[in-house]
């Protein structure tokens, strides 16, 4: 018993603990974070299945260190960089979404205020969102397709340039006579911006989203595209159903209703903070009364 406390008291004299600072904590917490979106963005891309193929080829590798298979080895570590800058660009949309994404993330804008658009105006009018959603019901009441994106705070100027350029107040006379059957002008999307009917027949990135139906067709995967690449919201009317579509942040909601359209067009307005508190001291007048 005594050659036990003696080894003991040995083996912890000669461990050395390392003292633990708060950035060290703060430090460990950031690592963990990175990691699990890291990972998290690995799943939900095609970076899972290569990262699988990494895995077998890595157990090939162990297997030949193990049994010395000098050749093996040779080859892996000379091949080592350039399959490096391989996966690199096999992975290049996904690496371009997620930084993408990591730009348009709320804290950057909150804190970095270089967006010169950001005037204080609102983005959509309540009279603008009443116009977009007549026309949208019109429209699918008469199976007319239409694709409408509304900008947010990231700039639309690549995809209206693939356009026409309209420059007009939005209403939904105007919405309809666009993207009425054998006009100019509707084939494409049309773009929205601070409450005008910017460009039409735009061309929209298809989105490469395998999980969406198999039922929907190119306007769709164009309105869900241009939503996973900006932060824009894109309302679609089915030319084949006449339902209604939004896409907003890569998800597509379907077959919403005129209310529903509304509630999501008012969740990206950005009213000025002093209109906001006059409607909600309104509401509070009338719930007293």
């Amino acid at each position: 018993m005594q050659q036990i406390n003696t080894w003991v008291d040995k083996y912890f004299s000669n461990l050395h603990m390392p003292s633990i600072h708060w950035t060290d904590v703060a430090e460990i917490f950031i690592i963990a974070f990175l990691a699990y979106h890291i990972l998290l963005w690995i799943k939900n891309t095609r970076a899972w299945a290569l990262l699988k193929g990494l895995l077998v080829i890595g157990i090939f590798v162990l297997v030949a260190v193990v049994f010395k298979m000098n050749t093996i080895l040779w080859i892996v570590t000379n091949l080592f960089s350039i399959a490096a800058i391989a996966i690199v660009v096999v992975l290049q949309p996904e690496l371009r979404k997620a930084l993408e994404t990591l730009g348009r993330k709320n804290f950057f804008s909150s804190v970095l205020t270089f967006d010169s658009s950001k005037s204080g105006d609102e983005r959509l009018s309540d009279r603008t969102i009443n116009e977009i959603v007549k026309a949208s019901v019109e429209m699918g009441k008469v199976r007319t397709g239409a694709l409408i994106v509304i900008q947010k705070e990231q700039p639309l100027n690549e995809y209206e340039r693939t356009g026409i350029e309209v420059d007009g107040i939005v209403s939904s006379q105007l919405l309809i006579n666009i993207f009425e059957h054998n006009t100019p002008l509707h084939d494409g999307a049309v773009v929205v911006k601070n409450n005008r009917v910017t460009a039409a027949t735009c061309y929209l990135p298809l989105s490469d989203n395998m999980e969406l139906s198999k039922e929907l067709g190119t306007r769709h995967r164009a309105g869900v595209g241009i939503s996973e690449v900006t932060d824009s919201m894109t309302v679609i009317v089915s030319e084949e159903t006449g339902k209604i579509s939004v896409a907003y942040g890569g998800k597509l909601e379907r077959s919403v209703d005129a209310e529903r359209l509304r509630e999501r067009l008012h969740s990206i307005q950005d009213k000025p903070i002093e209109e906001k508190k006059r409607k909600l001291w309104k509401g509070r007048s009338r719930n007293e009364e």
